[in-house]
């Protein structure tokens, strides 16, 4: 999306619908594809993790399952190959063999144009709220580093009952926020996340930085539907510049 007329077409069906889009309080980023580029490390790590327990799985899968928690990962894993999930030792004992092998590979690396998008918000004096089913303390434990002062305010896996698509996730973010749906903004890169944002009923920025076809996140619920974290920024700062 290059053009600010589809944008400004997207905020007016998105105001038609319920409350008009108010000058956004606060951004929720997904963090996994949209902060870090680690998508392709986490299929990865749950590739090796598979192959060293007996389950079948594909590298690629993984990037349809992005925003569930570990363990609901597993049970997907685990109801398709033996008809029933795994109990709780055993998904913590997975999860933490997937977790050591994330971490074995290169750090991943700031998703280009994702450091721009933060600072965007922050300069329009916004907050920003980080909402990811992810409980991989190796990267979250740098977004203070990589994105400092920006990130007080988290939604993670330790969290939430229920992961992305549902909505969960966004909604507690909006409460930890103290805001509405309709004075925030969400951007996310996967299908499971933009349903959960969308449902949860703020405007949703898709942005396919993974290996998805275009379109995908405008049916999974997206307001807009972007090709890059950079093309995320400009959008960000149309979006402010008119609320200033």
């Amino acid at each position: 999306m290059t053009d600010k007329s589809i944008l400004d077409e997207a905020i007016k069906s998105y105001s038609a619908v319920g409350h008009p889009l108010g000058c956004p309080r606060a951004v929720l980023f997904d963090m996994d594809g949209v902060l870090y580029d680690s998508m392709p490390l986490h299929a990865r790590a749950w590739k090796k993790m598979c192959d060293l327990n007996g389950i079948k799985a594909e590298e690629n899968e993984f990037f349809g399952y992005e925003g569930r928690t570990g363990s609901s990962t597993i049970n997907i894993l685990f109801n398709r190959q033996y008809g029933h999930g795994a109990d709780d030792d055993l998904c913590k004992k997975l999860y933490a063999q997937k977790s050591e092998f994330f971490k074995e590979l290169p750090a991943p690396e700031m998703m280009p144009g994702a450091s721009d998008a933060v600072g965007a918000v922050l300069a329009a004096g916004a907050r920003c709220v980080l909402v990811t089913g992810s409980a991989q303390h190796s990267v979250l434990d740098r977004l203070d580093r990589d994105y400092p002062q920006a990130f007080g305010i988290r939604v993670t896996g330790f969290d939430v009952q229920h992961c992305k698509p549902h909505p969960e996730p966004f909604l507690k973010g909006l409460d930890k926020a103290g805001i509405e749906p309709w004075q925030a903004l969400a951007v996310d890169n996967a299908p499971l996340g933009v349903q959960s944002a969308s449902d949860a009923g703020i405007f949703t920025i898709g942005v396919r930085t993974g290996p998805l076809r275009k379109g995908v996140l405008l049916e999974a619920g997206a307001d807009i539907e972007l090709d890059s974290m950079n093309e995320c920024a400009k959008v960000l700062k149309w979006i402010f510049s008119d609320y200033e």
